[in-house]
């Protein structure tokens, strides 16, 4: 799942958010941001959909199975 913490932080930076601002979007704290950010953890699918939701992109993009 690198390819999936790699883009959830470029995102993450390209709007400028905190892992805090983020997690509180979503519900999650920012250790929990964190940790898929370094990919220490995976997220459940729910949170996947809420991120990409958050960001409007597909959860396939952020799984990297397109560009």
């Amino acid at each position: 799942m690198k390819i999936f913490a790699e883009r959830l932080k470029d995102l993450r930076t390209e709007e400028k958010l905190s892992t805090t601002q983020l997690g509180n979007k979503i519900g999650v704290t920012a250790t929990t941001i964190s940790r898929w950010e370094r990919d220490l953890r995976e997220p459940s699918l729910e949170n996947a959909k809420q991120i990409a939701v958050f960001f409007k992109v597909s959860t396939d993009y952020l799984c990297g199975l397109e560009d």
